[in-house]
């Protein structure tokens, strides 16, 4: 009995020796696997080559999503960008800094800059990196559609600098801009971009200088003027050298841990691509043109399908540019109100007044149909649709003017001078002479001045009612005549 027991003892502590074992390794197991969590994973790369459009806030809003959703440990945008759109660099810089990931944006590949827009979003970012041989700046806010090479504003009068006295070059002025509209753009963009350099601890006086005086920087000038935070070679070199950074987080301070990442790219897919052509400013507005008209034959012709549906869907792609481009609305309606207007005097011709008038309606609110500031359609381009309508106004006009000079085809004007047959001999009655005649294949009550015979042929001096008044067309004897 004692030997059972005995076994038994030894077989419990070896059970509990052998729990306490495995406990000891999984535990082991977790701690390193947590450790290791915190030092690798997937860091996600987007990239930006060329201008900031709608097309690319889809893109990186799109991507800061999907990374945080991955629980992303980092996201690095790689940008070369000349700079964009306000509306669309306000968003993607919105989305970075409320963005539960840090996001690093790199300057890169050599060569490369991040001028305009490209200066706020680096500003914006938790980490502002650039490449050797990169520079930023330039990030004074500007109207868009201008000519190039076109002089600037001369100072006013009051400021303009003494011309002999080179000591006051230092003692200019910062540039205030040259209307009230440049003055409130002018000084809303250094307020932001201030606010963005005072989150981040960088260099904000800089900061103002690029947005009023457009300067530039190099990448180790702007690395020694606290504008970026690192110049890295390559993108390994980047991850090593923020390794054990804080960034500043919407929820608070957070150190990076980049050693140990992999980067995982995710390049712009063929959404990106569709919405960079739909959202340029030119090609939605000849999608709207298209689809105005295709609707116009569609109903034109009913039946014919294809203008219809062609129609259809450029009007439907044309209304999505125009949601996320800035459109004027009352350029819209002054566009669709000309384009009504021009149709309209093809059906409900007016010798002009309706043409012209859509004409000019098409033409300005072509012209302030996109933002200026932001985006505008090409004046050329304004201009050669213009001259299409008007060519087909001309047309319009021109066939109506011929047309009137033209022998009536239909109704009571044209059958008068017709010619007809006599069906029977005509009977006197009140001084007139009654009866029936073929005209155009129908049968019609006819009176006449003269004597009638069957088969005789008369011509329409006129229609009354559902009676034709004729004449005999021939000079053959009368006939008796049947009182």
């Amino acid at each position: 009995m004692a030997m059972i027991c005995s076994q038994r003892l030894k077989h419990s502590l070896f059970a509990w020796m052998l729990g306490l074992g495995v406990l000891l390794v999984l535990a082991g197991y977790v701690q390193a696997q947590s450790s290791g969590s915190a030092s690798s994973g997937n860091a996600r790369l987007l990239t930006v080559n060329g201008a900031i459009s709608p097309a690319t806030m889809d893109y990186l809003m799109r991507g800061l999503e999907q990374a945080a959703d991955d629980q992303d440990p980092l996201v690095i945008i790689a940008m070369d960008t000349p700079g964009g759109l306000m509306s669309s660099m306000r968003s993607i810089i919105k989305a970075i800094l409320a963005s539960p990931v840090p996001v690093v944006t790199y300057v890169s590949p050599s060569g490369a800059r991040a001028a305009s827009a490209g200066t706020y979003i680096l500003y914006g970012s938790h980490i502002a990196a650039m490449a050797p041989a990169t520079h930023l700046g330039s990030a004074t806010p500007v109207q868009m559609g201008g000519l190039p090479g076109q002089p600037e504003e001369s100072p006013a009068p009051d400021k303009q600098p003494p011309a002999d006295d080179s000591n006051n070059a230092s003692k200019e002025e910062p540039h205030q801009g040259g209307s009230a509209m440049e003055r409130k753009v002018l000084e809303d963009a250094v307020a932001y971009i201030r606010g963005l350099a005072d989150r981040h601890g960088r260099n904000a006086d800089w900061a103002e200088r690029a947005v009023r005086e457009a300067v530039n920087l190099n990448a180790n000038d702007a690395l020694k003027q606290n504008v970026v935070d690192v110049v890295a070679r390559d993108i390994p070199d980047l991850l090593q050298q923020i390794d054990g950074r804080k960034v500043v987080m919407a929820d608070g301070e957070r150190v990076l841990q980049t050693a140990n990442l992999t980067v995982k790219r995710a390049d712009p897919g063929w959404r990106t691509d569709l919405l960079s052509v739909l959202t340029d400013p030119n090609v939605a507005y000849f999608l709207m043109i298209i689809g105005f008209y295709g609707l116009i034959f569609e109903l034109a012709n009913p039946g014919s399908l294809f203008p219809g549906v062609i129609g259809a869907i450029c009007l439907v792609l044309a209304l999505f540019a125009f949601q996320v481009l800035s459109v004027n609305y009352a350029g819209l309606a002054l566009i669709l109100l000309g384009l009504a207007f021009i149709v309209a005097e093809a059906f409900m011709p007016s010798f002009g007044v309706m043409g012209l008038g859509g004409l000019a309606a098409f033409v300005v609110g072509s012209v302030i149909l996109m933002d200026g500031t932001h985006q505008a359609i090409s004046l050329p381009i304004i201009g050669g649709t213009a001259a299409v309508a008007g060519g087909f106004l001309l047309w319009a006009v021109t066939r109506f003017v011929g047309l009137r000079k033209r022998r009536v085809v239909s109704g009571k004007e044209q059958m008068q001078g017709e010619s007809g047959i006599a069906l029977d001999t005509f009977v006197i009655d009140d001084d007139h002479y009654k009866g029936h005649v073929r005209l155009n294949g129908e049968r019609w009550n006819a009176t006449s001045t003269a004597a009638v015979h069957e088969g005789q042929t008369v011509r329409v001096e006129a229609i009354d009612g559902l009676t034709a008044r004729v004449s005999r067309q021939d000079d053959t004897a009368d006939a008796p005549t049947t009182h």
